[in-house]
């Protein structure tokens, strides 16, 4: 059904309650005017950190006038697929870097305005006001997100300054993608009270300065148990025979973002190989320390761009890894 039953109940954990509605999809270059009617249909339910008591953020997916999946929408497919492995109980945590620019999206915020700060070295996890620039966007992002039950696990300043990191995870299959958009929209919104811009250009500022990443952590069942490290090594190597593959879905244009930043420079490996290791920041792939000595885990594919889409990287994982394809 469509329209609004002002009689519908209000309950933010069920998507399912909640009506189909539309919206102009000629004005989002998603149809023509002459048929511009999108439809949204709810598919995840969140608290309304900004106008709170009883209302909600809902996340929904589009589907053209005929109710077919709309070619926008890259939940679906991922839905689908995460449904046909959910045995393997796969789960995600995504660390989400971005940049804050001021107003104009072309000055990084707090950057001078006649240069640029000083090398990269002490701004990593940094703290002062002479390392850091936005943390009140940050800590305001996170309060934020934890009232609408996001599952954030951390966040800190990145190797640039005026670049940042959340992590959001673990999630277990579709709820990656839908937690981590609705993570992004909750921070461009609380970054508009402060008159700041959020990008996720995988690399903003050229030259020596770190890109920016959505590197995502995976892992199964049989990873988190006993002998779970074989496990990792097979699914890496798995992954490596579909190199070009997934560099493809890893920005949303076919690559191109992420060849600005995988170099092989600036703690990244180059989009031209794959590579993989234990605590290797310049691989594709990273191992970390503590999984490698403990047997078993997790791992890191550190590929993936920050302006991806959740959906379409857990997609591909999990067709890789799982279903064989």
């Amino acid at each position: 059904s469509s329209g609004i039953n002002a009689e519908w109940p209000l309950r933010p954990g069920d998507p399912e309650t909640l009506p189909v509605w539309n919206f102009d999809g000629s004005s989002t270059m998603q149809s023509l005017g002459q048929n511009s009617d999108i439809y949204i249909k709810p598919v995840a339910c969140f608290k309304d950190p900004f106008r709170r008591g009883d209302n909600i953020l809902v996340m929904c997916e589009t589907l053209d006038h005929e109710g077919n999946v709309h070619p926008t929408n890259k939940r679906r497919s991922c839905f689908e697929n995460m449904e046909k492995c959910k045995e393997v109980i796969p789960w995600f945590g995504i660390e989400q870097e971005y940049t804050m620019f001021d107003f104009t999206g072309r000055q990084p915020y707090g950057w001078p305005s006649n240069g640029y700060p000083g090398p990269q070295g002490p701004y990593y996890c940094g703290v002062g006001s002479d390392k850091v620039k936005g943390r009140k966007i940050v800590e305001a992002h996170y309060r934020a997100c934890m009232y609408a039950g996001i599952m954030i696990a951390g966040s800190n300043a990145e190797v640039m300054p005026s670049q940042w990191e959340y992590q959001v995870g673990p999630c277990e299959g579709i709820t990656m993608g839908d937690h981590l958009w609705v993570s992004r929209w909750i921070l461009s919104r609380i970054a508009e009270e402060f008159n700041v811009v959020i990008s996720y250009d995988p690399k903003p500022i050229p030259g020596d300065w770190n890109g920016a990443g959505c590197h995502t952590n995976i892992s199964t069942l049989a990873m988190r148990e006993e002998g779970g490290l074989e496990k990792i090594y097979e699914a890496i190597e798995l992954m490596g025979k579909k190199h070009e593959e997934h560099i493809h879905d890893y920005d949303p244009s076919g690559g191109e973002d992420n060849k600005r930043r995988l170099t092989g420079l600036h703690e990244t490996a180059s989009f031209e190989k794959f590579n993989f290791g234990v605590a290797h920041r310049g691989a594709s792939i990273r191992i970390p320390r503590q999984v490698a000595a403990d047997g078993k885990g997790y791992f890191e594919d550190r590929r993936p761009s920050s302006n991806a889409d959740p959906y379409v990287v857990t997609d591909r994982i999990v067709r890789t890894i799982c279903l064989g394809e």
